[in-house]
């Protein structure tokens, strides 16, 4: 009997801290029939799911106050890779097989982890990690200005059209434009920025290229932050030094960071796909800005001015605009 076809990515599940990840485990995942998965009800997970997320952008701010932004990163794909390769072996999964889906693993490893996970770290150096999380919202902005290039199959709509320009708007809510963005780190926001342009391109990629590859979520995913840890460890090892010490909140941070946000979430996200689906599931990506500026202004004391949550409700409510669908046409 052979395999069942497997299901197409779609651009929205992209973000920094959630399903971007995955672009090369969703691209050949195979099909699955909805099914209960865990012992907690699906919206409990998928409470748990949001807060873990949305606190990766305090957990970077927090780390890169010991560390370089390289090498929070490099803890960040370290430790998710070693709680994913722990999953494997209970399971007595292997990793993937053949030369042609390791290369193309690396180049996903490249646009989904090592660099956007480089640049946000470089990011919060500068900027509040509550900016870094609105940032991450435009992700479905990216993807669909890419889409309507790159991916033939996605036509442009008025609706989405629409929502392209409403979420632009709110960013530029968020970063005070009338104000002549007076207060705003313009390297640091651009970096955030950069960071979620790299998701879209990423799921480009891997919807040309790795669509249909065998292998289970976990193995793939697995073999992309252990492709992409390599990556990270060469270039901390050329232009950082190493730690002079591992202080305790910093370093937990990046641990945490690491195995929660990238070992167990990744658990709970292909849990709650499978159950629900991906549509449903995907509504994460819209309650990670908000538990990220939540998270900044209440742990950290980051400030907090009206045009931030006015602007982050513009950008979300256009993020979802550009991923509405034009509703199939009933048979005459």
């Amino acid at each position: 009997m052979s395999a069942p076809a497997a299901p197409r990515p779609t651009l929205s599940t992209a973000s920094p801290a959630s399903a971007t990840l995955t672009a090369a485990a969703a691209a050949s995942a195979p099909a699955m029939t909805a099914r209960r998965s865990g012992l907690l009800d699906w919206r409990i997970r998928f409470a748990i799911l949001s807060v873990i997320w949305g606190f990766s952008f305090l957990l970077i701010k927090v780390g890169t106050e010991a560390f370089a932004p390289f090498q929070v990163a490099l803890g960040r794909v370290l430790f998710g890779a070693l709680a994913l390769l722990a999953v494997l072996l209970v399971r007595r999964e292997p990793l993937p097989r053949g030369l042609r889906t390791w290369g193309h693993l690396t180049v996903a490893a490249l646009l989904l982890n090592t660099a956007p996970f480089s640049l946000f770290a470089y990011a919060e150096l500068s900027i509040p990690s509550s900016l870094a999380g609105i940032c991450n919202a435009t992700s479905p902005l990216w993807g669909m200005a890419l889409s309507l290039v790159a991916l033939s199959e996605d036509r442009p709509t008025r609706r989405r059209f629409a929502g392209l320009g409403l979420g632009f708007l709110g960013v530029l809510t968020v970063l005070g434009a009338w104000n002549g963005f007076s207060g705003v780190d313009a390297r640091g926001t651009a970096f955030a920025l950069l960071a979620s342009l790299c998701y879209p391109v990423g799921w480009i990629y891997v919807r040309r290229t790795l669509a249909g590859t065998p292998g289970s979520p976990v193995s793939l995913t697995g073999g992309q932050l252990m492709v992409s840890t390599l990556q990270l460890a060469l270039v901390s090892a050329v232009f950082t030094s190493a730690p002079a010490s591992f202080p305790l909140w910093p370093t937990l941070s990046v641990v945490a960071l690491g195995a929660l946000g990238t070992g167990l979430a990744l658990q709970m996200q292909y849990g709650l796909v499978t159950e629900i689906g991906p549509t449903t599931a995907q509504m994460v990506t819209y309650f990670i800005p908000v538990i990220a500026t939540t998270a900044g202004v209440l742990v950290l004391g980051e400030q907090l001015h009206w045009n931030t949550p006015v602007g982050a409700a513009v950008v979300l409510l256009g993020a979802a605009l550009t991923q509405t669908r034009a509703a199939a046409r009933k048979p005459s």
